[in-house]
């Protein structure tokens, strides 16, 4: 199986979560989170990340309706992640990102931390299970060809 470096993207209208996978492609890590000021400053900070990390691909967490339909915040995410991949020039993915946030916030309370206290911290670990899921499909996927999820 080809290893790949790729960012998982928990994309919010105030900040957006990342995480990164380990050098094996197996394992997905919170690594921060960005306070959405500007477009140009969302793409400064995320090429500081793609150069250090050698990414490939964007995984963006797409939020479907809990029906499985696109309403309007997923036409939003797709829209930024759109400009996002003309601007960095690298393919976006998406995973359905329904209850990453519920869960990340289960995580934290496993931890006994307060999660209305930790925002970010959310915001990250929920990047780090979309970026989980799309790696252990990635996974299951390859070991019959190398066909990508989807993507835009």
């Amino acid at each position: 199986m080809t290893i790949v470096s790729a960012l998982g993207l928990d994309v919010g209208k105030k900040r957006i979560g990342i995480a990164g996978c380990d050098k094996t492609g197996l394992i997905a890590l919170g690594i921060t989170t960005l306070e959405r000021k500007s477009f140009e400053q969302v793409i400064s900070e995320l090429k500081q990340l793609i150069e250090q990390r050698l990414v490939q691909v964007l995984v963006v967490g797409l939020p479907y309706s809990m029906d499985g339909k696109l309403g309007f915040q997923a036409r939003q995410v797709q829209k930024f992640s759109r400009r996002l991949s003309t601007a960095l020039q690298l393919p976006v993915e998406y995973v359905d990102e329904r209850l990453t946030s519920f869960q990340a916030e289960q995580l934290l309370l496993a931890e006994n931390r307060p999660p209305s206290r930790h925002k970010e911290l959310i915001d990250r670990k929920a990047a780090a299970i979309i970026l989980q899921q799309w790696l252990d499909i990635r996974r299951a996927n390859l070991g019959d060809s190398e066909t990508p999820m989807t993507s835009q």
